[in-house]
């Protein structure tokens, strides 16, 4: 039995009394145990770093242009996962953060390599105190020429501007615009904004309850818009079925459009006529009819990057066109994709396919 004793163990002494017991450490034992502190919390932190993430898919090469677009041995990555929907995905390049919305959760989430998903945003597309079904939540998101976030909102059926700073997001929005001529937008998709600060989007019927039966759709047809900078809102089309992906080529002469219609699954591009706020010369630009059978998805979401290499969203996943618009190859995934969004050195693509984002580092 241990009594009223010193005892020297490991350069460190254990005084036992009748009183409760108390540890001394010499300064080589508190050495060591801050050596291992150090060396525990490093391995924390490169476990950290080099996150290991699912991967899922392949690069498709059907053109030799493709390699100077993405490496052969490319594979996309799951980051995020756990979506209902996921749409609209947007790099912000100074947070280092990408945002995408979560349609049906009515939710925009923000993504990190440091901290992963977290809730960015909500409501994100439907603040009215009314519930009702449907496609609710925001969808498209850009940054104006201010660098504030523009949002399309399914549920509120409107072009918003979010009226709070990127790095303390609140659910407060400006209205755009929500109306043509005195008709309500159906359901704002997806949306772009210009050099010149004018906002393009598409406004097909998904955020109707009803879709196309939805008693209260006011316009008869399903329109591409552009809202000038004195807000005035002009209609280019109403000739695509279910316009969705939009998006300008580099010097911004031409416009194309996809069609999320299993009948006419195809992108369409037209000349922009100068001033004359008017869309000529359209066309077919590349059509998925005919494509594999069985494949998940239709023509949606789009992004161009500086060079003019084009990422579409289509049937079994990205299709990946060079700047002469040859279909250069594909980032095959099994579930359907809905829209991407570059790096700001356009490196990496990111991509929003249904449950899960997706991360490709293309090039080193």
């Amino acid at each position: 039995m241990v009594s009223s004793e010193t005892l020297i163990v490991n350069h460190s002494r254990l005084t036992t009394h009748d009183s409760p017991l108390t540890t001394h450490y010499s300064p080589l034992n508190l050495y060591h145990m801050k050596k291992h502190f150090i060396i525990l919390l490093l391995a924390a932190l490169a476990v950290c770093a080099n996150k290991k993430y699912q991967f899922v898919g392949r690069v498709e090469k059907l053109d030799p242009s493709l390699d100077s677009i993405i490496s052969a041995d490319a594979t996309p990555e799951i980051i995020a996962e756990g979506m209902d929907w996921s749409e609209g995905p947007l790099w912000i390049e100074k947070s280092k953060m990408l945002l995408f919305s979560d349609v049906p959760q009515n939710t925009i989430y923000k993504w990190t390599e440091q901290k992963g998903k977290e809730v960015y945003l909500t409501p994100s597309g439907y603040t009215d105190t009314v519930k009702r079904g449907g496609e609710t939540g925001s969808n498209g998101l850009a940054l104006d020429n201010n660098g504030h976030l523009v949002l399309t909102q399914c549920g509120n059926r409107q072009i918003a501007l979010m009226d709070a700073p990127l790095d303390k997001p609140a659910a407060k929005f400006k209205t755009i615009a929500n109306a043509y001529k005195g008709m309500k937008f159906n359901s704002p998709n997806d949306v772009i904004v210009s050099s010149k600060g004018e906002i393009y989007f598409t406004d097909p019927p998904y955020g109707l309850e009803k879709g196309m039966k939805d008693p209260k759709k006011e316009t008869p047809f399903q329109g591409v818009y552009k809202i000038k900078r004195t807000g005035e809102v002009i209609l280019l089309t109403d000739s695509i079925a279910r316009p969705n992906g939009i998006v300008l080529l580099p010097g911004e002469k031409t416009l194309l459009v996809a069609n999320s219609d299993p009948a006419k699954p195809n992108w369409y591009a037209f000349d922009i006529a100068g001033t004359t706020d008017s869309l000529t010369n359209a066309r077919i630009f590349y059509s998925t009819a005919g494509s594999e059978k069985g494949l998940k998805g239709l023509p949606d979401g789009m992004k161009v990057d500086r060079m003019g290499n084009l990422f579409a969203s289509g049937p079994g996943g990205i299709w990946i066109f060079n700047k002469a618009g040859k279909l250069a190859g594909k980032i095959r995934v099994p579930e359907a994709t809905s829209n991407c969004s570059l790096s700001g050195d356009e490196k990496t693509l990111y991509i929003t396919n249904d449950m899960y984002v997706l991360r490709v580092k293309m090039r080193k």
